[in-house]
């Protein structure tokens, strides 16, 4: 006996086959996006920041202050260009897990309360990009597409 919903799970998955790198683009424009602001707060006092970590124990706070900030300035530039996307995503989880753990955890998971909740959210969205790539709507795609030509 044939499942109707299998058929109906199948023709729906054909039907959806051209779209499929729409969401990675959404993505990877979520992100940058998301980043923007926390980078370029940091950029604009890297000493408040390295003083912030320093307050929190962080080793080496003034290089982890310039780390932080480019990471996720990189992260920008790149998720959005969707160039390096999986390279990037491995330092820019890297940051989410310390800010989860160092920051956001002892707040519980509510965002509105300084939770990890919105950190977590783009930890999972960088491991999507780190294990599906940035899909063909990228420069990655591009420059795949013209060398299989």
């Amino acid at each position: 006996m044939k499942c109707r919903l299998i058929g109906v799970c199948n023709s729906l998955s054909k039907a959806l086959e051209f779209s499929k790198d729409i969401p990675l683009l959404i993505l990877r424009l979520t992100l940058a996006y998301g980043f923007y602001t926390p980078a370029m707060n940091k950029w604009s006092d890297i000493d408040s920041v390295a003083a912030w970590f320093t307050s929190m124990n962080y080793p080496l706070p003034k290089l982890n202050a310039y780390l932080a900030a480019g990471t996720e300035t990189a992260g920008i530039v790149l998720l959005a260009l969707g160039f390096a996307s999986r390279l990037i995503s491995i330092p820019l989880i890297f940051v989410m897990m310390v800010a989860i753990f160092t920051v956001h955890y002892s707040n519980g998971w509510e965002a509105g309360n300084n939770g990890f909740e919105i950190p977590f959210y783009y930890l999972v969205m960088l491991l999507v990009v780190l294990v599906y790539g940035p899909g063909k709507y990228s420069l990655e795609g591009i420059i795949k597409k013209m060398q299989s030509k």
